[in-house]
């Protein structure tokens, strides 16, 4: 952090910036104790004379020195614009923040009144409130205060917004966290640093607004005064002594220059955007509704005593402009203990949202349906309970797939993981942080001890997904749930993930549920695979036919678009025709339908259950949706053929 800071100073235009600052700010506080006697020195015999080297800008009608009245003012003018701004952030915070805290219903009051404040002009507002509180520098200070509070509102929404979409902020939502705990533990740290810049910057704004106040006389009255008061004072003798209204003047472009200038300085060297963002979407706590109970398959009937997490008929739905969208459709599986099953799709197939649905980490607009979904034989969609946030923060582990949004980056990694000890096993902090240690080090991170105390950031990216995994490991988790835990690292570090992951399931008997776009690397770390495509599972077989004995066209297609050491270099490479279906767009049959080869009439009008196929070769138990499983797809040898035939489809 301070080298950060130190960056703001190393620029020629960050230095002069700082220095004016300083400056302003000095002659704020010794500028009445240096020149305040000699600035209230009444002279009759020298009235409204011009400048000279007795008094450099000139007298005012009293006689008095106006360059030592316009030092001494610095005072008044400042502190009455640092107070306005204040106000105005202290405001702004607390209506940028109501959204969150109130949840959807109250926040779209609140942002519907900060989106009709922001369409008026701030000089408007502050004349509308200068009337309401009157003249005088209380007035204008509440004036200007209360003007700057709409934009401020919209910042902080905007803000609150981006990081309440993070990671740990849903974690410790989830984990029964209030929202004004979370609010003041999580979002506002994170959202200090844009505050702080644009509050600079507004400073300087609020600088200017408040002598303008003054010089129509709205502001500071005699016989106080600040620099817009002078202003007002002078502007009378322009035409005898310029120089009585352009001191003053002066002095409020440049101190409202300096802190412009600096705010600038300060947002470049922290890489902090500055301005007013766009309205942050106010969400609503919905409780998730339970259906009648489906018919499913006969492999995920009864739960056994050995299953982990039983899944059926998962549906998870979100609003959309035309209505519900489906992301998730009847979706039914379950992890055993020991077993690790994966999911592979492509992108927009719904294995994210499964896990989110497992976690119980779905935003609040959306809605979890499903006839069963049992955690060790406890119901997830049961009411929440502070017996049921203890069997998710001990029970259940995370591995999310950028460390970085699931870490708070204001926080040290100990005390994050020590939180969970704390929070949910009763742990004291000496004993929880002691459990952090010892966590780290078993997901082999070495020198522990002091990692503990550094901050995410300080962490590589396979360190920081290793410390995720720590977390997970708090309690005694029963089942770890990887939502692509190697995204975005190198080979190396992706193997050594994956090998931790598998040694940990070794080590404690953990059931895995991983989810990865890599078919081969769920080929090879899983023991059972499920397929998803449009939402839905269309296969689930083992892991050990993925290669050979998979049947439906689009599983078939996902292994054969992965490269070998035996690719053919001198043929293109192998590619599924067509893009993904759109949840809000899924059409009547089988949703694979347009990019299938097999496919007919009944594939387009009806869409085939996820049944039962014969079971091959010892593999185990294998379900496919698919009218064509099994049958052979038509093989292209050539590339014009190959090109005709993805145009064709």
């Amino acid at each position: 952090m301070h080298g950060r800071w130190s960056r703001v100073v190393r620029t020629p235009l960050g230095l002069t910036a700082t220095v004016l600052v300083v400056a302003v700010l000095a002659l704020a506080c010794f500028g009445p104790v240096l020149w305040g006697s000699g600035a209230d020195v009444v002279d009759t015999n020298d009235i409204l004379a011009p400048p000279s080297g007795e008094h450099w800008a000139g007298t005012d009608n009293l006689g008095r020195d106006i360059l030592l009245r316009v030092l001494v003012a610095a005072r008044l003018s400042i502190l009455l614009a640092l107070i306005a701004i204040v106000i105005a952030v202290g405001a702004g915070l607390l209506l940028g923040s109501a959204p969150f805290v109130l949840g959807r219903r109250g926040g779209r009051l609140v942002t519907a009144a900060v989106n009709t404040a922001v369409a008026f002009p701030g000089l408007l507002l502050a004349l509308f409130f200068a009337v309401i509180f009157g003249t005088g520098a209380t007035g204008a200070v509440l004036a200007i205060g209360l003007a700057g509070a709409p934009s401020f509102a919209r910042l902080t929404q905007t803000l609150v917004a981006g990081v309440a979409a993070r990671d740990y902020v849903a974690a410790a939502r989830i984990a029964g966290v209030g929202r004004v705990r979370v609010l003041f533990r999580h979002v506002l740290p994170n959202i200090a640093e844009p505050l702080v810049v644009n509050a600079t910057i507004g400073a300087g704004n609020a600088l200017l607004s408040f002598a303008g106040l003054s010089f129509i006389g709205l502001g500071v009255q005699a016989p106080a005064y600040d620099w817009g008061r002078l202003l007002y004072d002078g502007i009378s003798a322009i035409y005898v002594n310029a120089s009585a209204a352009l001191a003053p003047g002066a002095a409020v472009l440049l101190a409202g220059l300096a802190f412009n200038l600096f705010g600038e300085s300060v947002a470049k060297g922290l890489g902090v955007p500055v301005g007013i963002g766009l309205r942050a979407a106010a969400t609503r706590t919905a409780a998730a509704k339970r259906p009648e109970p489906t018919s499913h398959d006969e492999h995920v009937g009864t739960s056994a005593p050995d299953v982990v997490l039983d899944v059926r008929d998962l549906e998870v739905t979100f609003p959309g402009p035309s209505g519900p969208v489906r992301l998730v459709r009847g979706v039914s599986f379950d992890v055993r203990r020991g077993e690790a099953v994966g999911i592979v799709g492509e992108s927009g197939s719904g294995k994210s949202m499964t896990a989110l649905a497992i976690t119980r980490l779905i935003a609040d607009h959306g809605r979890v349906d499903a006839s069963r979904l049992d955690l060790l034989g406890n119901d997830l969609l049961a009411p929440d309970t502070a017996v049921r946030r203890r069997l998710l923060g001990t029970s259940l582990a995370m591995v999310f797939q950028d460390p970085m949004t699931s870490f708070n980056p204001t926080r040290r990694i100990g005390a994050q993981l020590a939180e969970v000890a704390t929070h949910h096993q009763g742990m004291t902090r000496r004993e929880a942080m002691a459990r952090a240690v010892d966590r780290l080090t078993a997901v082999r991170i070495p020198d522990a001890d002091s990692r503990v105390r550094q901050y995410p950031h300080e962490f590589s990216g396979g360190m920081r997904q290793r410390a995720m995994i720590g977390m997970g490991l708090m309690g005694e988790p029963a089942l770890i749930v990887a939502d692509e835990p190697t995204t975005a690292l190198d080979v190396t570090v992706q193997q050594q993930v994956l090998d931790l992951l598998a040694a940990i399931r070794d080590a404690d008997d953990v059931a895995l549920v991983l989810i990865s776009h890599d078919v081969t690397v769920v080929g090879e770390v899983c023991d059972r695979v499920l397929v998803m495509y449009a939402g839905r599972v269309v296969e689930d077989l083992p892991a050990a036919a993925l290669a050979t004995a998979a049947r439906h066209p689009y599983t078939r297609a996902l292994v054969e678009a992965v490269p070998d050491m035996a690719t053919d270099l001198t043929k293109p490479l192998a590619t599924i025709p067509g893009r993904p279906v759109s949840p809000a767009d899924a059409p009547p049959g089988c949703a694979y339908a347009a990019r299938c080869p097999l496919a007919d009439a009944r594939c387009r009008a009806e869409d085939p259950p996820l049944a039962a196929e014969p079971e091959r070769h010892g593999s185990g138990r294998h379900r496919v949706a698919c009218w064509h499983a099994g049958e052979p797809l038509p093989r292209v040898h050539e590339t014009d053929d190959l090109v005709e035939t993805v145009e064709s489809l």
